[in-house]
């Protein structure tokens, strides 16, 4: 049952992290899915230390099981419905560099692939599966700059046009390996690890943290803190929201209006004496 529920993603991520919640209340319980009472259930998530988000996410992801079951007939009853997920503070605005922090994060890194990548992770906004699974033949010139295909989140596949600066070291990293490789194709990965296959996404997480240690920056800088830094600074420049909204695959404009309010342009403390 918990095989047939996680094979619905088409996240890994999403999989790992429900996998992992599944199989530890299980474990927990100490019998099947068919036998937990509601009570044990809601006993299980108030007895889980850690933070509301930690709590959130076994919430969702013990909800989602427990809907499924039911919805393909291995429940009569989803005793999930009743549990409510704890609400999660937004730490977005705590997330998201200034722009100059993000280019001295870009311009500081010594090796070329490493660089490109940073500056694709920020100029075309792309999350690290979507980086990690790019090849040549998804690249596509467009008079002096390039585009993006781009296959991402919920199975989506969508164009990003990229910038004429991030396209030109996109160019300098494909001639990089044209020269160094005895064979090249268009379905060689654009980012590539050591052993000749694509970074995996553990190898880029390693990459940010250290461009962020290099550039002075905080520990908990992420890849991801780029995506949020390429929808704030666009945003920031003037960037209409839906057409942010496009380029970063969101599913809608709500999503992407979070960084508009994670970082405000006016507010009424200003017309205080205070």
């Amino acid at each position: 049952m918990v095989r047939l529920w996680l094979a619905r993603s088409s996240s890994r991520n999403t999989r790992r992290n429900y996998e992992r919640e599944a199989r530890r209340f299980l474990a927990h319980a100490g019998k099947p899915l068919g036998s937990v009472r509601m009570g044990e259930l809601q006993d299980y998530l108030a007895s889980l230390p850690g933070s509301s988000a930690t709590v959130a996410l076994a919430a969702s992801a013990l909800k989602s099981l427990f809907t499924f079951a039911q919805e393909v007939g291995y429940l009569r009853f989803n005793i999930g419905a009743a549990v409510k997920v704890p609400p999660i503070k937004n730490t977005l605005a705590e997330r998201i560099m200034s722009e100059a922090d993000a280019l001295l994060m870009i311009r500081q890194e010594p090796i070329l692939r490493n660089r490109v990548l940073l500056t694709v992770l920020y100029g075309g906004g792309l999350r690290i599966s979507e980086v990690c699974g790019l090849r040549w033949r998804d690249l596509t010139a467009r008079d002096e700059a390039g585009q993006a295909t781009v296959f991402g989140k919920g199975g989506k596949t969508w164009a990003v046009l990229l910038s004429a600066a991030t396209w030109k070291v996109l160019t300098a990293l494909r001639q990089d390996q044209v020269a160094k490789l005895a064979t090249w194709s268009v379905d060689a990965p654009v980012f590539r690890s050591r052993k000749g296959g694509a970074l995996d996404p553990s190898a880029v997480h390693r990459v940010v943290k250290a461009a962020a240690a290099r550039a002075g920056l905080p520990g908990e800088v992420s890849a991801h803190w780029l995506r949020h830094a390429h929808a704030s600074h666009s945003l920031d420049r003037g960037a209409p929201i839906h057409l942010v909204q496009a380029t970063l695959g969101h599913p809608s404009v709500a999503t992407t209006g979070r960084s508009l309010h994670a970082r405000p342009s006016e507010s009424s403390a200003w017309f205080l004496g205070v």
